[in-house]
């Protein structure tokens, strides 16, 4: 997207280049211009064809599967009509394609200076390591999680391991992924607003900081934090029991009855005044009167629960085949762009913008915005390191129960007793739940989903569902593939309530509406198509509806819940940041757009430094600023401070820096 926009802006009278000219992270990336084409459009498909196919050859070179993208990706570039054996980067002959290999170049230069370890295939592990011994997948129980509060990996039997995308893994016990990515450098937070925590010596920098997750006490039942934590994870193990394609239970589905939230909470009492504990979904959002498009109202769409809730979780995970949770996005604003009428007017306002600007445009913001989104959230992700429920729902089992002391296996640090979703096992249960000589007894059993071992297939296609029923609670497991489980790395808080907030946020911005085009975004899964893959799945067809973006980003958000991937806790802060996210992305991407990017070097017409004792401020020169301008001030080539102000204060200042 990065090398796209610059190829687009690189013959642009107005707009700003991002790279091409520009010093970031310290590094400046030399640019000098041009000269005017005969032809600018022809011109700029060329830089722009260059760009991205050498871009994408860099990048992928390393994928499982490039035997089959290289000739895919070489395929497209000679449909054009170009010369993949051009690889001049003199940009000053005027030939785009010599522009495009250089833009490249610099985009593919930035990745080795932006702190993502790319020149080390983006290993971290020489700085991060796990503080638990990994859980073998298919054992009871956890007995080799020591810290309660830390990450644990999954051991998986040799050769059965994939990672999201369906390849398979290189070890049976993937290894955190990418816990220091809060070192690379973002598109619009600026770097002095992350907060840095230190541990093993190692810095963690983390932007919208939400602060520590709840935490489980060892020690305390009554604790706040602790009763906060088990709240969250037994509620993950309640909405497991929702997975269940033979329950009775039905949801409208259509945007007569959901979505149209108008708050998220902010405190974690609210956070379980939100969710609807007992039937799923949350208390809040209660759908639209009308379609503000058709001014008619929605069609209810009622449907099985346990079609919905088995078929969003996987829907929303973008696993093997797909185009990722922050490619989702991309996918969706795709659909905006292309759906019949739609006016292609950059934030709804303004002239139509031509395909190619559009796409550039569009592309450049959305891309600028789910990047920020993993900086921001896999910041936390490495900072707070915190678990995962497949680790924390079979460790609290293992300690018993923390709601009454004369009940048998009493621990404070077990689960709390939930009549109908979280019991303990009694002589009244089936024989295959008490086991052999009732040793089963006492322990906690959990209605949920009952996972692989009662999935069949036949020639690899799954003829059933597991469906739902009482399991021991050690044994209990995500509603994911045996061989994925929960992925490789910490928990809070939720990538997919980050991108898909920030995600939504950006569209609504771009698009200047915050609902689809047409009143409704939809996707549609037939019945009996196994489209989970992993059991038979849905019983009827179902189809994915929203009004707003947002109210997409919300489903997203919940799918995680009943993947028994996060618990609400993890969930609520990424919807939150992943909004000032997509607003502060917007806000710099146009600037660019319109160059009003703006570098005042202090100087005495500019700015005069006034020093009071060791405050040194700076003020930088409006008289030009347009409206609502945003500042950005630069030492020595590095972003400290952004904002609406134009005043910049600081203590650490020294003759030979450099202020812009």
């Amino acid at each position: 997207s990065m090398a796209m926009y610059d190829a687009w802006a690189a013959y642009d009278s107005t707009a700003s280049t991002y790279l091409l000219g520009k010093t970031l992270n310290g590094v400046t990336y030399a640019f000098t211009g041009v000269p005017t084409p005969a032809d600018i459009n022809i011109a700029r498909n060329k830089a722009i064809s260059y760009a991205a196919y050498r871009v994408l050859k860099n990048r992928y070179a390393a994928s499982p599967n490039w035997a089959i993208t290289e000739p895919r990706l070489d395929s497209a570039f000679l449909s054009l009509g170009y010369d993949k054996n051009i690889v001049s980067t003199n940009y000053s002959s005027g030939d785009p394609a010599e522009l495009g290999n250089y833009i490249a170049q610099q985009v593919i230069n930035m990745g080795y200076a932006d702190g993502a370890s790319q020149f080390n295939n983006y290993n971290f592990t020489a700085y991060y390591s796990p503080a638990n011994a990994p859980l073998l997948v298919t054992s009871a129980g956890n007995q080799t999680m020591t810290n309660t509060n830390r990450w644990q990996p999954l051991q998986y039997a040799v050769g059965t391991c994939v990672d999201q995308n369906g390849n398979p893994c290189t070890t049976s016990t993937p290894a955190f992924v990418c816990p220091l990515w809060g070192q690379v450098l973002p598109f619009s937070m600026p770097v002095s607003t992350a907060n840095h925590y230190t541990r093993n010596g190692v810095d963690y920098p983390v932007y919208f900081d939400p602060g520590a997750p709840p935490s489980l006490s060892l020690t305390s039942a009554t604790d706040t934090m602790s009763q906060y934590f088990k709240w969250g994870h037994s509620m993950v193990a309640a909405w497991s029991s929702h997975l269940d394609p033979n329950d009775t239970t039905t949801l409208d589905i259509s945007p007569k009855s959901k979505g149209n939230i108008q708050s998220y909470p902010t405190t974690l009492a609210g956070e379980q005044a939100f969710y609807d504990f007992n039937n799923g979904l949350t208390q809040s959002g209660s759908g639209y009167t009308l379609n503000p498009v058709t001014g008619q109202p929605y069609t209810p769409q009622i449907v099985k629960r346990g079609d919905y809730t088995r078929i969003v979780s996987q829907y929303w995970a973008d696993g093997p085949t797909s185009e990722t949770p922050p490619g989702h996005w991309y996918v969706l604003l795709n659909q905006a762009g292309d759906y019949p009428g739609f006016q292609k007017k950059m934030g709804g306002i303004g002239p139509v913008c031509p395909a190619l600007e559009w796409d550039v445009k569009t592309y450049f913001t959305l891309g600028g915005t789910v990047h920020d989104a993993a900086i921001s959230c896999w910041g936390a992700k490495g900072a707070y390191d915190s678990p995962r429920p497949f680790s924390m729902i079979r460790k609290m089992a293992e300690y018993g129960q923390c709601t009454s002391t004369s009940l048998p296996n009493y621990n404070p640090a077990g689960l709390a007793l939930i009549p109908g979703y979280i019991e303990q096992v009694t002589l009244s249960d089936p024989a295959s739940l008490r086991g052999p000589g009732n040793v089963n007894v006492g322990k906690i059993k959990v209605k949920s989903w009952k996972g692989y071992a009662s999935v069949f297939t036949s020639g690899g296609v799954p003829i059933n569902a597991a469906g739902v029923g009482w399991i021991l609670a050690e044994n209990w497991t995500a509603y994911q593939r045996s061989t994925f489980v929960t992925p490789p790395f910490a928990g809070y808080y939720s990538g997919h309530s980050t991108y898909s907030s920030s995600g939504a946020t950006c569209l609504t911005a771009l698009t200047g509406s915050a609902y689809f085009p047409g009143g409704m975004g939809e996707y549609i899964i037939p019945a009996n198509s196994n489209f989970i893959g992993f059991e038979k799945s849905p019983t009827t067809q179902i189809k994915l509806q929203w009004a707003k973006y947002k109210d997409a980003a919300d489903e997203a958000s919940l799918s995680r819940i009943w993947g028994g991937i996060h618990p609400p806790f993890d969930d609520i802060p990424g919807r939150l940041i992943g909004e000032q996210i997509g607003n502060l992305v917007y806000n710099k991407a146009i600037s660019y757009f319109d160059n009003n990017v703006m570098s005042l070097a202090i100087a005495a017409n500019l700015a005069n430094p006034v020093c009071v004792g060791s405050i040194i401020t700076f003020t930088a020169s409006s008289t030009n600023a347009p409206v609502n301008a945003l500042y950005e001030w630069k030492k020595n080539g590095v972003v400290v401070s952004s904002g609406t102000s134009n005043i910049y204060t600081t203590s650490s200042y020294s003759n030979n820096d450099i202020i812009l």
